[in-house]
């Protein structure tokens, strides 16, 4: 057995079997204790081999280094010592920083430049619902960057993982066993140039919407299911919905107040115990944060195809939008980790908590896809609540490493009360007069998503010895079941056209003071009229069922990871088939696939190695992308709906990796990457009606990815710049969707797709002087956003195609520094330097020229924090 020695000054040398002390964290004072209290007698020279048990860190860059170059698989992770560096305030900044990844409104992440249906997320390994209701994604702000141990992409397939990655596998690691005893108390203070100290409008609040969620104000007495009391029946036949009998906040009075700035507040506790000789850690986190941003002047237009005719350009929609946004999150992480005294045993207890809640309102002036001035707003408050917990244990014995888990997790969507109105000029004579002309130009809507998500799993590793070979079988289950279900209910203003008793020009009169006034509401004035749709309800449930098998081949300088997994998957939809009432309906999506992989590193040295993988993976329609639902999206200001038709996406993966680790703490790596898709899901958006614009998802026939990815972590002090250090991430892609010949469409990037991704930073770190100074950059290439799809019939000549979107790049420079003196800390970072504008476009080519119209545009300002920590 290969043998590791240890000097102990003083005492002896002692011998640890290599297998043991791996276990052991190189830069941990607690191994050096924890062996020398084993140490019974500087006398006693014969010892038989000493057992050394120490808690392996994780959360450092070098450890997240070489846990990447160990790894069968094509990973790239960031550890907790990066993110305390960088001053990432949640998961979503932090993971931006990895090779290939970009981020979308600031939460939402792209690998490899494939938008974040590609994904795959697991929270301490175990699956999350997704945070969104429209979309399979999860949104990364939700994570605080304090409750994060270690951050991990795999990018490659293998059996042990799912099947359902493309871009990456996505694995959160919270905290676990603390390496001291420690209570942490941070207050942080941030100013936005858009927002601090200016003018902010509001709606009313509730009591606790400073935490995140709704108080009742805005919800329904009753549930979505309340039946609401009425005034009769109009002359429609209709039931009138009382506005002051059904306990509905109707105040639409908009506050203005000048915002300080922000507040971060945050604290953490860690023990560990020694219990007869194993160790209880237990950590725990409270997170809060208060922001505030607004969004002036933002341009929200929209074009439809190019006048060839007329050779001018077709605005279906042309506004101006101000936008005022006030975020709450609040964050909890609770874990408790039990470590036996041999270190073959561990249990962990792991739940984080989050609440976030946003509080809105949009105004917006311009013209309507109708060519009509139209002035509107949207009062908008939204809660996302997530909550997942895992029971986990990992035992070795004799020539087995077994684990297994079983979790659960549940994600809650409100959006209360959320109200609208339009009004249209109705004299051109007088186009700064605004009406009431229609109905449902005045809408309340409630709605409400809730998923939850039970998971079960065990793996099991053997290690064969046939002398000096030492092969691997790796074997496992996997099973989930998940359940959604998501209600609306839709009301509007209405009033009797004739005999009511409102005021003489009331439907001039402001909105906000007509809405407001309690006077105003009765059955000869005000009423509220439902809108039932139970079309746009649904539910439904996913089971997944895997197993695999593995085998891991030490051959040398080459080690192969060859594996099968087996995946069954069933989803039900249910729907109504009808708009007036419950008339439940299943749809079943039934698939049972195998999924083969192999992931083969060549160790050159023990400094360089060269990686080739290939794996099989699938994307699955989720339930609201195949739902017939509809959900109006203020601001795209068109209809979102599903498509029943999705199919399943299958993609073959290859990717060829070069990697040079210097010395500790550093890493060279090129890799190629190549994907072949059959079927991809696409974003789309066609015309209704020559001027309505409706968003849904829609299967390409195929579609081709390939590019390179250059990561670097180097030290500068070979060129004489001590405590410096730099980093750089660059990825060029390029990608092609095709379609059935004699298709209208056209080959054109993937939707989502990036063509290049750029993270660079430099760090000054001075460890004697407590003091770290980082500079940061990052730039994303131009992507398609959203697919514009083809009019027309048979006569490809005469077919009308709506320009597709894109986001357009723009330069992103972060500074931060922090200094420590004793037990406090303080930290400074200034975001987006620049405050480049965020500009989004559609283009058509039109003979020999490009047609460029901006459809957004708005500066998100400036952010300077400031913090202070305190140890106790």
């Amino acid at each position: 057995m290969k043998r590791n020695k240890v000097t102990v000054v003083g005492l002896m040398m002692l011998a640890i079997p290599a297998s043991v002390s791996s276990q052991v964290k190189a830069d941990s004072a607690h191994a050096v204790a924890d062996t020398t209290k084993q140490v019974q007698s500087a006398a006693d020279r014969q010892l038989g081999e000493l057992t050394v048990t120490a808690v392996r860190r994780t959360d450092t860059e070098a450890a997240t280094i070489q846990e990447a170059k160990r790894s069968a698989n094509v990973v790239n992770n960031v550890s907790a010592q990066e993110i305390k560096r960088t001053q990432d305030s949640n998961a979503g900044e932090v993971i931006r920083r990895i090779p290939g990844v970009s981020l979308i409104d600031d939460k939402f992440v792209m690998v490899r430049g494939l938008q974040q249906r590609y994904n795959n997320v697991w929270i301490n390994g175990g699956a999350v619902p997704s945070s969104e209701a429209d979309s399979r994604a999860f949104s990364f702000d939700m994570i605080p960057s304090g409750q994060i141990d270690n951050l991990m992409i795999v990018k490659t397939p293998a059996a042990e993982y799912p099947a359902d990655y493309t871009g990456g596998f996505i694995m959160v690691n919270t905290k676990e066993i603390p390496i001291s005893n420690s209570l942490h108390i941070t207050v942080g203070a941030g100013w936005n140039s858009q927002s601090a100290l200016r003018d902010f409008y509001s709606q009313k609040s509730s009591s606790t919407d400073f935490l995140g969620f709704d108080s009742g104000l805005r919800s329904l007495d009753g549930g979505l299911d309340k039946t609401f009391a009425t005034l009769g029946q109009n002359s429609g036949g209709n039931n009138m919905i009382d506005l002051l009998g059904n306990r509905l906040s109707n105040d639409w009075t908009i506050r203005k107040r000048k915002p300080l700035g922000d507040l971060k507040l945050s604290a953490d506790y860690a023990h560990r115990w020694n219990l007869r000789g194993g160790k209880l850690g237990l950590l725990a986190a409270l997170n809060y944060a208060n922001e505030y941003r607004a969004y002036r002047g933002m341009l929200n237009n929209f074009f439809g195809a190019y006048d060839t005719d007329n050779d001018r350009v077709n605005p279906l929609r042309l506004s101006t939008d101000d936008q005022y946004n006030q975020n709450n999150r609040l964050g909890v992480m609770l874990n408790l980790t039990w470590l036996s005294a041999s270190g073959n045993t561990k249990y962990q207890w792991k739940n984080i908590f989050n609440q976030l809640g946003n509080s809105r309102y949009t105004t917006r002036q311009g013209l309507s896809a109708q060519s009509e001035r139209e002035r509107s707003a949207e009062y908008y408050y939204r809660s996302r609540t997530t909550y997942t917990t895992q029971i986990t244990g990992n035992h070795t014995l004799k020539a087995d490493v077994l684990d297994w888990s079983a979790g659960y997790a549940y994600a809650n969507r409100s959006l209360p009360d959320r109200r609208r109105y339009v009004l249209y000029t109705e004299d051109e004579q007088h186009p700064d007069e605004y009406v009431w002309l229609y109905q449902n130009d005045i809408s309340r809507e409630w709605t409400s998503l809730d998923e939850h998500i039970l998971s079960l799993q065990a793996n099991d590793t053997h290690r064969f010895h046939f002398g000096t070979w030492q092969p691997t079988v790796k074997g496992g289950v996997y099973g989930e079941y998940r359940s959604r279900t998501y209600n609306t209910r839709n009301l509007f203003y209405w009033y009797n056209t004739v005999g009511n008793t409102l005021p003489e020009g009331f439907r001039r009169m402001d909105m906000t003071t007509l809405l407001s006034d309690p006077a105003n509401a009765g059955a000869d004035k005000l009423y509220l009229l439902e809108d039932v749709n139970k079309l746009n309800d649904y539910s439904g449930n996913n089971l997944l069922g895997a197993a695999y098998a593995m085998a891991t081949l030490p051959l040398g300088p080459l080690e192969v990871h060859a594996g099968l997994r087996y995946e069954y998957n069933q989803m039900e939809l249910i729907s109504n088939t009808r708009s007036s009432e419950t008339s439940h309906e299943s749809h079943y999506y039934r698939h049972g696939d195998l999924f083969p992989s192999a992931n083969m590193t060549w160790r050159f040295t023990d400094q360089h190695q060269a990686r080739f993988c290939y794996g099989r993976s699938v994307n699955r329609p989720e339930f609201r992308e195949v739902s017939p639902s509809v959900y109006y999206d203020f601001d795209l200001a068109s209809d979102v709906q599903g498509n029943f038709n999705l199919k399943n996406c299958y993609v073959d993966n290859l990717d060829l990796r070069y990697e040079w680790y210097p010395s500790r703490g550093e890493v060279i790596s090129l890799a190629a990457f190549y994907k072949h898709f059959d079927s991809p899901i696409e974003w789309v958006y066609t015309l209704s009606g020559g001027t309505d614009v409706i968003y849904s998802y829609k299967n390409a026939r195929s579609a081709d990815n390939y590019g390179l990815e250059l990561d670097i972590r180097k030290s500068l002090d070979f060129i004489g710049l001590r405590n410096f250090s730099w980093s750089f991430n660059g990825s060029l892609i390029h990608s092609r969707v095709h379609f059935e010949p004699g298709s209208n469409e056209y080959d054109r990037p993937m939707q989502g797709q990036s063509p290049y991704l750029v993270n660079t930073g430099l760090f000054y770190n001075n460890q004697r002087q407590h003091l770290s100074v980082n500079l940061l950059y990052n730039r994303i290439g131009k992507r398609i956003v959203g697919v514009g799809r083809t009019e027309g019939g048979g006569d490809a000549s005469r077919n009308i195609r709506v320009p597709d979107s894109y986001e357009m790049p723009r330069d992103g420079f972060d500074l931060t520094a922090s200094k420590r003196w004793g037990r406090w800390e303080a930290k400074l970072a200034i975001r987006d330097l620049l405050n480049q504008s965020i500009v989004f476009k559609q283009f058509q080519t039109v003979g020999d020229k490009e047609i460029q119209q901006v459809t957004r545009k708005y500066k998100p300002g400036r952010n300077i924090n400031l913090s202070v920590t305190v140890t106790l």
